[in-house]
């Protein structure tokens, strides 16, 4: 998707691309306030918006985990508003740009937690925006609650809207069928908060107190977006959208005002490596249903769109698409279990036994990567 640089002025350099305007500064971040940003972006020219906005904690005081050790919250100055009506008025207007800019068929959504979420949802409205799904993300492993006090914080909210009552939007409802296994995709969504090789540190700290899991990103922009669509972050912190973008083909546009995210950032998407066109492919026809969850496993990162599987004995090979389907030569795309009964002439097949990881060294049974992310992600 070319070289990514820090943009700090709208006479960015420009981009060629086939499915945006050439003015618009394609895979880059923009520094500076998101507002007078967003303004600086010609009108109905963005496909999708994710925004992560600014929780507005009112936390009091620092939290103390039972041994009396800090925990690294959220005190950072941009998460601080003098009153809810300044962060009512903040609101209202970065998302009247958001409006602006995005296309008559164009989709935002917005995450927040009980301190914020209902009021953007009103400021949603108040915008004219049309509700499409609120969504909870419920995390895998929650923060608990140190003092005993309340109900453990297990999850946040996202809001989906479209333009307007009667707009039209992208939803990839087939993809996100074949994502969960051919069961339709709820609003709940259980997805690990982000942890491990993905947490990005500096000095053993959290660079991004908030920082959010590519899983989540990743079914977000493969439901709401199609490749070479224009994807606006206008709270971009450590680049979680402009990594997942470039992974799934689409181009973005990052806001952030931090020196040390953008560093992060760009870092980060420099390292995220594209995935080839035929993996990006979706599933659009309908196919047999099946009741277990391998789509879990390629969002996830186990297993990475574009891997080789093969059956124990090395006879058929089977690529793993964006959507986990599989692309097996000769052969219809479908789910791991109607490939395998495909390709053995058989009635049924039980694709987590049948198909293995070929690393080109040794074989490993896709059930076993399976019960890997079970015990990763046990609550």
């Amino acid at each position: 998707m070319g070289v990514m640089e820090r943009v700090k002025t709208p006479a960015a350099k420009q981009r060629e691309a086939k499915a945006a305007p050439v003015e618009l500064p394609l895979d880059s971040i923009l520094q500076g306030d998101c507002i007078e940003m967003m303004r600086s972006l010609p009108a109905a020219s963005i496909d999708m918006i994710f925004a992560d906005p600014p929780y507005n904690l009112q936390l009091g005081g620092d939290l103390h985990r039972p041994d009396g050790s800090q925990v690294d919250a959220v005190n950072d100055e941009w998460d601080k508003f003098d009153s809810l009506a300044t962060y009512d008025r903040f609101t209202h207007a970065w998302l009247a740009e958001a409006k602006r800019i995005l296309k008559p068929g164009g989709n935002i959504w917005v995450i927040g937690s009980y301190h914020n979420i209902f009021r953007v949802g009103a400021a949603l409205q108040d915008q004219g925006y049309w509700i499409l799904n609120d969504i909870v993300w419920r995390k895998a492993n929650p923060m608990p609650n140190f003092k005993g006090t309340r109900f453990t914080n297990a999850h946040e909210t996202l809001i989906w809207a479209s333009m307007g009552e009667k707009a039209r939007y992208t939803f990839n409802y087939r993809a996100m069928k074949t994502l969960n296994d051919e069961l339709q995709m709820r609003s709940d969504w259980l997805i690990p908060i982000c942890g491990g090789q993905e947490r990005l540190k500096k000095g053993g700290t959290k660079v991004h107190p908030t920082q959010k899991p590519e899983a989540l990103l990743y079914r977000i922009l493969l439901a709401c977006s199609n490749p070479g669509d224009v994807i606006l972050d206008p709270f971009f912190g450590t680049g979680t959208t402009g990594a997942v973008a470039k992974r799934l083909g689409r181009h973005f546009i990052g806001i952030e005002r931090e020196d040390d995210y953008i560093a992060a950032a760009l870092e980060r998407i420099e390292m995220a490596l594209p995935l080839d066109e035929s993996a990006v492919k979706t599933m659009m026809a309908p196919q047999a249903a099946t009741r277990v969850a391998f789509g879990m496993l390629v969002s996830d990162g186990l297993i990475a769109p574009g891997t080789q599987l093969t059956d124990a004995k090395r006879r058929w090979r089977a690529k793993v698409r964006v959507d986990g389907s599989l692309d097996c030569e000769g052969q219809p795309a479908g789910s791991i279990h109607k490939v395998g009964a495909a390709v053995q002439g058989a009635p049924s097949c039980n694709g987590w036994t049948f198909w293995h990881v070929d690393d080109g060294k040794e074989l490993r049974v896709i059930d076993a990567v399976r019960q890997d992310w079970l015990l990763a992600n046990e609550a």
